[in-house]
């Protein structure tokens, strides 16, 4: 539930003219919020200049006061460092120290969502790695074999996966431990999962750049979302709750590689109205 401070509140209006869902209004020069019609989005806290507003549901104490030394971000070092990214899929024999795993789901957490649902969750695999990647590597194999038995025009263009698939199976089997084409032997996954796909994505997207600056590497892996899509051991395996789907699958460690400079990429595909 959302409150106001009557003491604090000055009447500025400032929530008023900020609040998008329009819950908010002044009764007898205080701010009043509908709760009913709120989707408790916090712009109200946030805007407001006497720190009358609050939330039960919610820590408060993770409200933090701007401070632009603290904030801002440099655009031009953020334009680089979103270039110098690269998808990781060569990792040390290092754990991941969990405060960073923590740290990597704030950046997914804090992360916008339609309508302010929250509704992003997250799954830390580090010690069922194997039996996952083993039940994951058989649903690809049988989606291979399903993809070459009925090929038609449209579903060409994946049969080099469909091959692919049915390759990795055969090395894991060979080698179990060694062979590892859809995990690369990193030490940790976080699977994001949600209600919406475009929420998961976007939190994925921060949790990605997240990563890089603790120092560690990542990549996203599909092949693990297509393996896990209808697959009802995977998804109790990962505890996946009634609704939502996996949206991103990261592998995360210690990068094994070193990269020097940026790539280039296509012009940028613009429509000027």
């Amino acid at each position: 539930m959302m409150n106001v401070n009557i003491e604090k509140c000055i009447g500025c209006g400032q929530c008023v003219k900020d609040c998008f869902a329009s819950t908010i209004e002044l009764v007898n020069g205080k701010a009043n919020i509908n709760n009913d019609n709120c989707i408790k989005c916090g712009h109200c806290i946030a805007i407001c200049p006497k720190e009358a507003v609050s939330i039960d549901e919610y820590n408060m104490e993770e409200v933090k006061k701007y401070n632009k030394d603290e904030f801002s971000v440099d655009p031009d070092n953020l334009l680089n460092f979103i270039k110098f990214r690269r998808s990781v899929r060569k990792f040390k024999d290092k754990p991941v120290e969990e405060e960073k795993i923590h740290k990597i789901i704030e950046a997914g957490r804090y992360t916008e969502t339609g309508a302010n649902a929250q509704d992003v969750s997250f799954t830390v695999v580090r010690e069922g790695i194997q039996e996952l990647k083993g039940l994951a590597i058989e649903s690809l194999k049988e989606k291979g074999e399903n993809l070459l038995n009925n090929l038609t025009p449209e579903t060409m263009h994946y049969q080099m996966f469909a091959e692919m698939w049915i390759k990795m199976h055969e090395e894991f089997k060979a080698s179990p431990k060694e062979k590892d084409n859809l995990f690369h032997n990193a030490p940790a996954l976080i699977v994001v999962t949600a209600d919406s796909e475009v929420n998961g994505a976007l939190a994925s997207s921060n949790m990605e750049l997240m990563t890089n600056a603790l120092g560690l590497g990542t990549f996203l892996c599909g092949f693990f979302v297509i393996a896990a899509e209808d697959n009802k051991k995977i998804m109790e395996l990962l505890g996946v709750k009634e609704g939502k789907k996996i949206v991103t699958c990261m592998v995360v460690g210690y990068p094994g590689v070193k990269y020097f400079r940026t790539v280039p990429r296509k012009e940028a595909d613009i429509n000027w109205r």
